[in-house]
C-alpha cells in the first residue's frame, strides 16, 4: 500500500490507477469502520449515563449530549457519502467532478475522500448560496 507521500508524489498521468484506487478504496472503508466503533462508543455512552440531581451537573450533560448527539448525526450522514464513494469507485466515476468532468485532485480527495465537486465548483456553489442567504 502506498503513503498519502508517495501518492501525492505519483506523476499526473498515474491519476487514480489501480493502486490509487486501492488507496482510496481502503482509506474509505477504514473511516467507514472507525464513524462505526465510534458512533457505538458514543451510543453506549448515552445509554450507561448516571442520572445527576444537581441542577448544574444536569445542565452540563445535556450540553454534552447535545453536542454528542450532533456529532452522531454528522457522522451517520457521512456513511452513505462514504458507500457512494465506494460505488463510484467500482463503476469508475470517483475522483471526477459530477458537474463539470474534471479531475477533482488527489490533494482535495485526501483532505476530503468523499469529494464529488472539484475545488472550482465547490466554491461556484458556495458563492451561489452565499448569495441567496442574503
Amino acid at each position: 500500500m502506498i503513503t498519502e507521500k508517495q501518492l501525492l508524489a505519483q506523476p499526473k498521468k498515474n491519476y487514480l490507477d489501480k493502486e490509487q484506487l486501492a488507496f482510496f478504496t481502503e482509506k474509505l472503508k477504514a473511516l467507514r469502520e472507525e464513524i462505526k466503533e465510534h458512533t457505538a462508543t458514543i451510543m453506549s455512552e448515552l445509554s450507561e449515563q448516571e442520572h445527576e440531581f444537581d441542577e448544574l451537573d444536569i445542565a452540563t450533560v445535556q450540553e454534552e449530549n447535545r453536542m454528542r448527539l450532533r456529532l452522531l448525526d454528522r457522522e451517520r450522514k457521512l456513511l452513505p457519502k462514504i458507500e457512494k464513494s465506494l460505488a463510484m469507485i467500482k463503476d469508475g466515476s470517483y475522483g471526477y467532478c459530477v458537474e463539470t468532468g474534471e479531475p477533482i485532485g488527489l490533494a482535495r480527495l485526501l483532505i476530503r475522500p468523499t469529494a464529488t465537486l472539484c475545488a472550482e465548483e465547490k466554491n461556484r456553489q458556495e458563492h451561489i448560496e452565499k448569495g441567496y442567504r442574503k
